[in-house]
């Protein structure tokens, strides 16, 4: 659909008096000002946000001052919308020696991890009440027991996942758990093995000489937009795909969708602090607040980023436990699979560059990929094509079009359709309805049409848990 002219014409104007020039053509805009340039993939349905591009060409100019490294390509996914800094959907290629830790931020290595139940959609509605009463108490009033020896968060940080759950003890949420099959599914975690990671960058807490440690952030779902999300297949596009995942149609399925908590916070804000403190004195500070680090301490921040993003991993795999446990009574055997587990804000070595994901997902030639909607639209699990103008990458969502600062003001209705929201604090039904997002549907034509992914699963929400 082509971009109306009178839209666009305003559109260019108002940019245009911050020393932005746009076009726009085939659902792409191409932007760019003195500084920088960026492409963006954005069907004409949705709106393009002034902050947002303003965000991305300032994320598109970050350079070293002295010259050892900068941004060599800047995109973003349909989901675009402004961040506290960076904008989210954003996807940014640096030189190798180069990255930009504030435009990852705190919430390192967040993502989602979707699981099989092995149950049916008319299975689990004889057991919804049960389902409901029982993540209700270990989801969202703390009643769950997840131990951990500091020996094995030390291996998790310098050897990695492996090391981990071999260290695992047999108490708690870990009595009786498979982990054959927790090192199986290591294989279905997207990226998780080219995180790197060193101890001495995690917070203390989690190394204190004791024998066991239940840190409050250990399957901690957070706050937000993170969820866990009962889901039920409710189309199958590519029969052969959804065979490989093991779904058929009237399978439930669960996404998990949550991150480092307050280890990347802890991450995070060291990091960005310690690049501000890096630029040159003598230099004038970039007024966007965004900086980069270069040769030995980007290699640094890497192994920094990769403690948060291996504890995230550890989060979403602990929450996936505590799924599978209070389902086993209801599904017997346990059938349960992990589909895949997907990061969508971490840089990636990926090539002869560092990729960073700001709100967006890695989409390589034959990978899974999610895109969820709101808790009120369909989610979709995607298979990636590879498409080197885009970076390998597709939106991780369908993006916010209503910030959640100002849904907050809104007093619309509770019940817009059929979704169901068990949350302990009712103003997450206001900031999480539906209206505050975008529509999914143009939001992934727009990527398959361009030939970022192809659809293999449609997933209906049935129950969403947010704390």
């Amino acid at each position: 659909m082509p971009h109306s002219s009178g839209k666009l014409s305003r559109l260019q104007k108002a940019l245009s008096r911050q020393g932005i020039q746009v076009s726009y053509r085939d659902n792409i805009y191409q932007i760019h000002n003195e500084q920088a340039a960026a492409t963006i993939l954005l069907p004409d349905s949705l709106p393009l946000e002034h902050k947002a591009v303003s965000q991305l060409l300032d994320f598109a100019s970050v350079a070293d001052p002295q010259g050892h490294g900068a941004v060599c390509k800047a995109c973003a996914t349909p989901d675009f919308h402004p961040g506290s800094i960076a904008p989210v959907g954003a996807v940014v290629a640096t030189s190798p020696d180069f990255v930009i830790p504030a435009a990852i931020g705190t919430d390192i290595n967040c993502g989602i991890r979707l699981l099989s139940t092995g149950l049916t959609q008319a299975q689990a509605e004889l057991h919804k009440s049960t389902i409901v009463r029982r993540l209700t108490r270990v989801i969202l009033q703390n009643g769950r027991d997840v131990p951990v020896r500091s020996a094995g968060f030390k291996a998790l940080f310098d050897e990695g996942p492996q090391a981990f759950i071999e260290q695992l003890p047999d108490v708690g949420l870990w009595q009786g758990v498979n982990r054959d099959r927790l090192q199986a599914e290591l294989a279905e975690c997207v990226g998780l093995q080219g995180f790197a990671g060193q101890s001495r960058y995690a917070p203390e807490a989690l190394l204190q000489a004791r024998e066991l440690l239940r840190p409050p952030s250990a399957a901690d779902l957070g706050s937000g937009n993170h969820f866990l999300e009962f889901c039920v297949v409710e189309e199958v596009y590519d029969r052969h795909a959804a065979y490989a995942a093991g779904l058929r149609k009237g399978d439930v399925t669960v996404m998990i969708h949550t991150g480092s908590r307050d280890v990347g916070f802890y991450v995070g804000r060291r990091w960005m602090e310690l690049a501000r403190q890096q630029w040159p004195q003598g230099i004038k500070h970039p007024q966007h607040g965004l900086y980069g680090l270069s040769g030995a301490l980007a290699q640094d921040y890497l192994q920094a980023m990769g403690v948060a993003a291996r504890y995230a991993w550890f989060n979403r795999m602990a929450l996936a436990e505590l799924v599978r446990k209070e389902l086993a009574g209801i599904a017997a055997p346990d059938a349960s699979r992990l589909i895949v587990d997907v990061p969508h804000n971490v840089v990636m070595t990926e090539g002869e560059f560092n990729v960073h994901r700001k709100g967006s997902t890695p989409a390589h030639e034959g990978q899974w990929a999610l895109i969820p909607g709101s808790m009120g639209d369909y989610s979709f699990l995607v298979k990636g094509l590879g498409h080197e103008d885009w970076l390998r990458s597709c939106s991780h969502g369908a993006g916010r079009q209503v910030r959640r600062q100002d849904t907050r003001r809104m007093k619309q209705p509770l019940v817009e359709s059929v979704w169901q929201c068990i949350t302990l604090r009712e103003e997450r039904l206001i900031e999480e309805a539906p209206s505050a997002y975008k529509p999914v549907g143009p939001v992934l034509q727009a990527q398959e049409e361009a030939g970022l992914i192809r659809a293999s699963v449609r997933l209906k929400p049935w129950l969403t848990f947010k704390a």
